[in-house]
């Protein structure tokens, strides 16, 4: 499309600090079709201006029209905070990086102060706080997207840890490529993102959200989705080796406990095993075996979890080198309504499936524990998990997780577990940050669950690599559990079910297992 005003030439202007800046021509056209060039306010695109200042002229512009489309077209954009408006997209030609820039280390430069949210800022962390010391951000606005085959590079900003410069809370610092709070009509389609920041997207009470082709190559979170409804994220590859991939949340951070409901997650992939970078280079270089990098990369939910999750499923995603599902409810959350289905997983580094519903209850006094319910996971795959954590569903005394359907499920692990570990009793751990590494080592090798109400096993195979002492299942504190065409490994002498204070128990139809039905039971059912 031809642009008015092509004739006109940017030039640039430095500021005390020795940092430049575009400065905007006299004048700056539009075309009929709405499209603002962001070279047109004086943005050079040479990777060393700060850009921000005419990119900012350019959306200010579209927005006084009526809406229009902020183009970038190829080239290198350093910029500090970009703030969105309604009605307006930004669109990235093939080619164009918008590059959070590094903030000099004297003067007034650098990202967008970050707002306060008191006095809710000790129900979540930092990052989950504040929006505005972000690469791009709105608030309140409607009719807004982000578009086009371009990369968003993370470059300058922190991701959040108090160990690591620069530190996010120091003034004039970003940690967040993309941040949405209190939005609707929300689009985000076909670009990249490199180092991310703390993350590569927040959204926060956003409806109306669609996330569709994005590549995310990131140094944290990949996405978190928190007190968001009516939200679709399909065919999205996210490699996050340092935290979780897409990640949907309830936080407080709203000042009110409010759901993240009606969500589809499809057709994604998500990694934690690949170098930095090596992702969207196409080089796919794994860390090397002694690397210390968590790989934790998965789709999970929470751990913030005040408001809940409901009516949610993910569906056809491939895990890879990362943690496993997680479902979470610490903070008060319902989590209900949800399914997994058609998952396949391979090398993940701990437990395959976790269910936990805890009692840490972070955020304000009195709210009531959460809730667990109403959960199917079905048709999933994972090889080569390893052996330490098994797969664990568990909830806390007084507080069961309940009506949980598993369908068409196998377990391949690496195997190796012993005599010790079948021994085993995994402390309860109420009110401890939930992750599956929060147990120790499992005494299982299939499936631990724990304080839970109506579950039901059916067409479930566990497999190992190498001879397992461990019982293919322990069972603790379970009120309902049904064991339909279940098989275990060929090459263990373990037990194939530990009972401990169960009730109404039954398997059948099983391999090398007799039928049995158990109105209570506290022992052990060999093979």
């Amino acid at each position: 499309m031809k642009l008015a005003g092509m004739g006109l030439t940017a030039t640039a202007a430095t500021g005390a600090t020795g940092v430049a800046f575009a400065k905007a021509p006299a004048r700056a056209a539009k075309t009929a079709g709405g499209i603002y060039d962001v070279r047109d306010f004086g943005a050079t695109g040479d990777g060393t201006t700060i850009d921000s200042p005419a990119i900012n002229k350019a959306i200010d512009a579209a927005a006084a029209a009526g809406g229009g489309t902020v183009r970038f077209p190829a080239g290198t954009y350093a910029s500090f905070s970009l703030r969105l408006k309604s009605k307006v997209a930004l669109y990235l030609d093939q080619g164009a990086t918008l590059l959070a820039a590094e903030v000099p280390t004297s003067g007034t430069e650098g990202y967008d102060a970050a707002e306060s949210n008191a006095p809710w800022e000790n129900y979540q962390d930092y990052g989950h706080n504040h929006w505005h010391n972000s690469l791009i951000w709105g608030e309140g606005l409607h009719d807004v997207s982000i578009m086009g085959p371009g990369l968003i590079w993370g470059k300058g900003l922190s991701r959040g840890w108090a160990t690591e410069q620069p530190l996010a809370e120091t003034p004039r610092n970003g940690n967040k490529s993309i941040a949405l709070k209190n939005c609707r009509n929300v689009i985000l389609r076909d670009f990249s993102i490199l180092k991310g920041g703390h993350f590569g997207i927040l959204a926060t009470g956003v409806d109306n959200l669609t996330i569709d082709n994005l590549k995310i190559d990131t140094n944290r979170d990949g996405m978190d989705i928190d007190c968001c409804r009516n939200v679709r994220v399909s065919n999205c590859s996210v490699n996050s080796p340092w935290d979780d991939g897409i990640c949907p949340k309830s936080s407080y951070a709203l000042g009110y406990a409010r759901a993240t409901e009606n969500v589809t997650i499809t057709n994604c992939y998500v990694t934690g095993t690949y170098e930095l970078g090596t992702m969207l280079d196409g080089t796919w270089k794994k860390f090397a075996a002694d690397a210390r990098v968590p790989h934790t990369g998965r789709i999970k939910f929470g751990t913030e979890s005040n408001g809940g999750f409901k009516n949610i499923t993910v569906s056809n995603c491939v895990f890879d080198g990362c943690n496993g599902i997680a479902l979470e409810s610490e903070d008060g959350a319902l989590l209900e309504d949800v399914t997994f289905i058609g998952i396949t997983m391979r090398d993940v580094t701990t437990a395959p499936i976790f269910l936990r519903l805890g009692t840490r209850m972070r955020g304000p006094a009195g709210a009531a524990v959460g809730t667990l319910q109403r959960v199917v996971l079905s048709d999933i795959v994972s090889y080569n998990c390893a052996s330490k954590d098994c797969a664990i569903i568990s909830g806390v005394p007084g507080h069961e997780i309940a009506s949980i359907k598993l369908n068409n499920i196998y377990l391949h692990h690496q195997g190796g577990g012993t005599e010790e570990m079948a021994a085993l009793h995994p402390p309860e751990n109420e009110t401890k940050y939930p992750d599956p590494g929060m147990f120790g080592a499992m005494p299982a090798q299939g499936f631990y669950v724990r304080h839970v109400k109506d579950i039901e096993f059916t067409n479930v195979e566990i497999a190992n690599e190498k001879a397992d002492a461990r019982p293919g299942f322990v069972l603790e504190d379970v009120q309902g559990a049904d064991f339909f065409r279940i098989k275990l490994p060929r090459n263990d002498t373990g037990a194939a079910f530990v009972l401990k204070d169960v009730t109404d128990f039954r398997v059948s139809g099983s391999r090398g297992i007799k039928d049995a039905a158990i109105e209570k039971a506290n022992e052990t059912i060999r093979r």
